[in-house]
């Protein structure tokens, strides 16, 4: 499939028959809280066609949340409050990655590759950057800026979805809330949704935002200090209009005694501004490739180690650990196989250290590993 050639920072990335970067929802909304989406549409810019993807797979998770527009628009209805939506597809770029950093641009999504984002220079991502993010972000900040201006400390509450299964494996909640050093909102909005018969809720599940890769809660929550919350809604039950009502009602009514709480609305100082140093994204992620790495390491010098011993006293074991190492990249549209995340664990190939290093399972092993399993 042909691409038309993208255009050069000089050049507007989005012509006269494009819609804007974001749009406003209910804009005059009276409460002390902004609703933000940062993945609302699928849209692909006129200039860029539809980056070498048949058209169908635009309809999918790998192009936007769905159903996260709607229930963000009926949130902004129940709880009287504005929205931000940004515009088009994170194939494009993604609003909720810092610029240049892990998964803006994705080369790849869930396996499928994009070949409208192959071997772009750096003119392309500038472009896109400015048409895109820079927009979108800064209407954030203009409308979080007014609520300063009048004195008003809003809650940023973020709207997003999440697919029923990833990598094979199913997702038991239907709803998850991320949050990272701010409990004010994430806190008491678990536990009411859990007091909710029939609800699954995940705390920092599917995703967690301490992952350091997220952009707008983090920015202009976290570090700005203002109470906030990242939601999470499965995919297949607000993938209609009545299930997008229906949990955005169920949202509503879970938040409303929260946001009517006036102690909530104060800046807090984030955990890394209250220390004699402020750490910053790129060296927190290198400590936590370094423990990572320190943890495979040990794994690989302790072959005395069986993994059914791991699964039975933690919980996870060599393989696990291959498998989430898969899942990040694959979120992150790099492509992996089993095979090459298991040798990145092991240090060689799996069938290699099965018959180096693994013993047949002990009568007691397998109890134990029949009880943790029941248990869990």
């Amino acid at each position: 499939m042909n691409l038309p050639s993208p255009p050069s920072a000089t050049v507007p990335l989005l012509g006269p028959d494009d819609p804007p970067a974001w749009r406003a929802v209910n804009a005059d909304g009276r409460a002390p809280v902004l609703l933000v989406c940062d993945h609302a549409g699928n849209r692909i810019p006129a200039a860029l066609g539809t980056l070498g993807l048949p058209p169908g797979e635009l309809e999918r998770h790998i192009a936007w949340d769905i159903g996260a527009a709607a229930v963000t628009e009926h949130l902004a209805t129940l709880l009287d409050a504005p929205a931000l939506l940004s515009g088009y597809s994170r194939l494009v770029l993604d609003c909720n990655r810092h610029p240049g950093g892990v998964g803006s641009i994705p080369a790849a999504s869930d396996g499928i590759a994009v070949p409208g984002n192959a071997n772009l220079s750096e003119t392309d991502r500038l472009a896109r950057v400015e048409a895109l993010f820079a927009p979108y972000q800064a209407a954030i900040a203009a409308r979080l800026a007014a609520f300063a201006a009048a004195a008003t400390v809003p809650a940023l509450i973020s709207i997003h979805s999440f697919t029923p299964a990833m990598n094979g494996r199913q997702r038991p909640w239907q709803i998850g809330i991320l949050w990272d050093e701010d409990p004010r909102v994430a806190q008491p909005l678990l536990a009411a949704l859990a007091a909710e018969s029939g609800i699954t809720v995940g705390d920092n599940e599917p995703y967690s935002a301490r992952d350091p890769h997220g952009y707008t809660t983090d920015v202009h929550g976290t570090r700005a200090g203002l109470p906030h919350v990242l939601i999470e809604i499965r995919q297949d039950l607000i993938a209609d209009a009545a299930g997008q009502r229906e949990w955005a009602g169920r949202i509503a009514a879970a938040l409303k005694p929260i946001l009517v709480d006036p102690k909530l609305y104060a800046v807090r100082k984030p955990r890394s501004s209250r220390g004699s140093e402020a750490m910053d994204d790129t060296t927190r992620t290198e400590l936590e490739a370094a423990a990572f790495r320190r943890l495979v390491q040990h794994l690989r010098e302790r072959t005395d180690v069986q993994n059914i011993d791991l699964m039975n006293l933690a919980g996870f074991c060599r393989n696990c650990l291959s498998k989430w190492y898969r899942a990040a990249a694959e979120e992150r549209g790099v492509a992996i196989t089993d095979p090459a995340a298991r040798e990145v664990v092991y240090g060689m190939p799996y069938d290699e250290w099965k018959s180096k290093h693994q013993k047949e399972a002990s009568v007691e092993q397998k109890q134990a590993f029949d009880q943790a399993h029941k248990a869990h």
